[in-house]
């Protein structure tokens, strides 16, 4: 994907990456992801934006499957380097706290979101699953457009998560930009919880 879709395509391939190369918490029950919403910055101002995105079922288990829809578009081509800036933040009693970024997860700052592209998918090699079928590029650079992935459907494995993102409200800002020129930002709220279970 492009612009926008960056953001979704490394943070798809970065939790399963990371969570894989680092030892956490393993949960043994399932994990629910509920309540999920989203909304451009800016009321949709800058460059990149996302036209729409749909997640269901709602809640989404984890291990699980997930079907996921969405239109982005942008405005201006975008090469390396393109950065992407994390802020995650949880509620607690009432407050929003910063969760710090350990271990490359949380609220951390990715230099350069082409390299982590050409980390994941090959560069030369063709682009794997929907990408592939629906054209849509994996790679830098990327050129000014409207990018559509139609309804499709993903497969959740089951994996350890850190410790510190435990049951609760969640909020979450990425914000993408190229040489320090803002390109996109997109805001995400959810919340995290186990399914509820009757022991006789």
């Amino acid at each position: 994907m492009a612009k926008l879709a960056l953001c979704f395509l490394v943070a798809f391939a970065a939790l399963a990456h990371f969570t894989n190369a680092y030892k956490w918490r393993s949960w043994n029950l399932a994990t629910q992801v509920k309540s999920i919403t989203w909304e451009n910055c800016d009321s949709g101002k800058l460059p990149g934006t996302i036209k729409s995105l749909s997640i269901s079922p709602d809640p989404v288990s984890i291990p699980g499957e997930v079907t996921v829809s969405v239109v982005l578009n942008t405005e201006v081509p975008l090469s390396s380097p393109l950065q992407i800036k994390i802020s995650a933040e949880k509620e607690l009693f009432g407050e929003w706290l910063t969760a710090p970024c350990i271990d490359h997860f949380g609220s951390c700052t990715y230099d350069d979101v082409c390299d982590l592209l050409d980390a994941f998918f090959k560069p030369g090699q063709q682009c794997p699953g929907p990408l592939k079928t629906y054209g849509l590029p994996c790679h830098c650079p990327f050129r000014a457009g409207s990018y559509s992935l139609p309804t499709t459907n993903f497969k959740i494995p089951s994996f350890n998560l850190p410790s510190w993102l435990a049951e609760g409200n969640y909020r979450v800002t990425g914000i993408l930009s190229h040489k320090n020129q803002e390109i996109g930002c997109a805001k995400f709220s959810f919340t995290l919880s186990e399914p509820s279970s009757w022991w006789w």
